[in-house]
């Protein structure tokens, strides 16, 4: 059996891939009902309600442990994987969003109020919605075990 045929057949894996598409396919609807505008950018982009990296972790965690067992080396390692990621998610990617908002403010400040023509003029801001919060990180989790119970 080649690699394609192989990874097509692979539960787990596309346990993994549905998760994170739902989960990106709803930051796009959130943001429609919240921002009355569709921004499909919002599909591929990182951030936002509920996070696709909890989705997509944790689906594949689930799918490990149906079906390799909950007491297997494989399903340790993947848990262990997935709660590194949901921290950096909600903590350090969330930090950095917070301080990418402060900066992008300071120089905003700094160019209309302070140094007119003395600072130069940014051409891209810095990205702020990067981390999570910690609920987004726990829908995107719930929503990676139910996808990952339904496929397995």
């Amino acid at each position: 059996m080649n690699f394609i045929d192989s990874l097509s057949n692979n539960k787990i894996f596309w346990a993994a891939v549905l998760a994170w598409f739902i989960a990106q396919t709803l930051k796009v609807i959130h943001t429609l009902i919240i921002d009355k505008r569709i921004n499909f950018s919002r599909f591929v982009g990182s951030g936002g309600m509920p996070s696709s990296h909890s989705a997509l972790v944790t689906a594949l965690t689930t799918a490990i442990g149906l079906t390799h067992g909950f007491d297997s080396g494989l399903f340790a390692l993947s848990l262990c994987f997935s709660l590194v990621v949901m921290y950096d998610a909600a903590g350090v990617r969330n930090a950095v969003g917070k301080q990418a908002v402060i900066l992008n403010k300071m120089i905003e400040d700094l160019q209309t109020k302070k140094n007119k023509g003395l600072v130069k003029q940014s051409e891209n801001r810095l990205k702020e919605l990067i981390g999570h919060t910690p609920f987004e990180v726990f829908a995107g989790a719930i929503l990676g075990i139910v996808v990952a119970k339904i496929l397995i």
